[in-house]
């Protein structure tokens, strides 16, 4: 689908749009809502109050099944999903699809924007439509705020934020710096992307039904989709209590494990995964072409694998049958992986070359490095830098490196596999 305007970023460099003036273009607020009428209440004015022009505003409440419909003012559209447990996902998701913007723009009823928060929010997005932004989100006790406007009731009423995430931001520089774990500072009380992009990576995963986590997976599959992430401080939304982790909650570790647990299943980049259990996704994805020999494809494989025991490997079909044993050995992979590595033949993955290959997987895919060959003998490319590219239907500024092969050795037809496996074998020269 080609881009319905902008251009696109090299990386992750939304720096470079410091200077542009965004043309005014269409938002959509989806404002997710579960029985929390006085709540919705002030969030709904204070998006009557947005300085983006209201004739290019339009707001949809979700409701995740509360027990009777939210009252909404005229102008407000109200879309409602049965009570099936903690949906948010699905509400947001039943939101989008009932708005018509080129931005969307989430929010959760409890969290309140300043007056300019719509516009900082669509500003980069509108530039560049790979832009993933997320807002500030500040904490208040604003039970009995009265009708005070949010930038002084807010404030006055303040408590402390998380100083995880504020911490993040500062070290990152805004997100500036972004890596591939950087998915754990999107919040999606206070998010906001282009239709193009929402379309491109799909929806909030649905089968998430209890509190967090779905934010997470939906800005690492943006993330492998070739997105930008922006945190936007000026863009100031309150929201009504404390963070989760600040709540009297008994079981707060249970449940935080349990999202972990749910996010293990669907995240693979180290961090998130286990260090040496065989994970359900997978990090890195190889493709061996050819395999002249079952003999020269296992030792390759075998020696990549010690390097990377997590990554799974497509393999021709004889090779498959032999070592049909392992299930890292497929024939395809219909997940997303967060590197491709290519072997055009059987290659030998000595230990010091298996370092710098480590190494190489962690380098792709931030800033604007998107490719590295070990000259010919192998390709490791980031699934994010191909993924833009392919969006855009051209180079996207994307930097490729050329690093040396050394450790990496080409395997002859047949190598001898009993002194491979014996340990006596000597790998062939370069």
């Amino acid at each position: 689908m080609t881009a319905p305007f902008g251009r696109p970023l090299v990386g992750n460099d939304w720096a470079a749009l410091a200077d542009d003036a965004a043309p005014p273009r269409t938002v959509s607020v989806v404002v997710t809502h579960f029985d929390q009428q006085a709540q919705l209440d002030r969030t709904l004015g204070a998006l009557r109050r947005q300085t983006h022009p209201s004739e290019l505003l339009e707001i949809v409440v979700a409701d995740d099944g509360s027990p009777s419909a939210p009252r909404v003012p005229a102008g407000v559209a109200l879309v409602r999903q049965e009570d099936r447990g903690f949906r948010a996902a699905a509400a947001r998701n039943l939101g989008a699809r009932h708005s018509s913007g080129d931005i969307v723009c989430f929010l959760d009823a409890d969290t309140v924007p300043e007056r300019d928060y719509v516009a900082q929010m669509a500003r980069l997005p509108s530039l560049a439509p790979d832009v993933v932004a997320v807002g500030r989100r500040r904490h208040a006790l604003l039970e009995g705020a009265g009708d005070e406007p949010i930038e002084i009731a807010g404030p006055a009423l303040e408590i402390a934020e998380p100083a995880w995430l504020r911490d993040a931001y500062r070290r990152s520089g805004d997100l500036l710096e972004a890596d591939d774990r950087s998915y754990r500072f999107v919040i999606s009380a206070v998010l906001a992307c282009s239709r193009w992009l929402l379309d491109e990576v799909g929806g909030f995963d649905e089968s998430f039904d209890t509190y967090g986590g779905e934010d997470w997976e939906w800005a690492h599959r943006a993330w492998l989709e070739g997105a930008a992430l922006a945190h936007v401080p000026g863009a100031v939304a309150w929201h009504d209590g404390p963070d989760w982790a600040g709540r009297d909650e008994a079981d707060r570790l249970h449940r935080k494990n349990a999202e972990t647990l749910r996010l293990l299943q669907l995240i693979a980049v180290p961090g998130a995964a286990p260090r040496a259990l065989l994970g359900p996704q997978a990090d890195a994805l190889i493709t061996l072409r050819t395999a002249p020999s079952v003999a020269s494809a296992l030792v390759c494989i075998d020696s990549v694998l010690e390097a990377l025991p997590g990554a799974r490997v497509i393999a021709p079909a004889h090779v498959r049958a032999a070592l049909a044993h392992d299930p890292r050995v497929i024939d395809a992979w219909p997940g997303r992986t967060r590197v491709a590595i290519d072997l055009p033949s059987p290659l030998h993955v000595d230990p010091a070359a298996a370092e710098r290959l480590r190494e190489a997987l962690a380098a792709v895919g931030s800033g604007d490095l998107g490719t590295i060959d070990f000259g010919a003998r192998m390709r490791v490319s980031a699934t994010r830098a191909r993924a833009r590219e392919r969006r855009w239907g051209r180079p996207t500024g994307w930097r490729a490196e050329e690093r040396s092969a050394e450790g990496f050795r080409p395997l002859g037809d047949a190598p001898d596999l009993e002194a491979y496996l014996g340990g006596w074998w000597q790998p062939p020269s370069a």
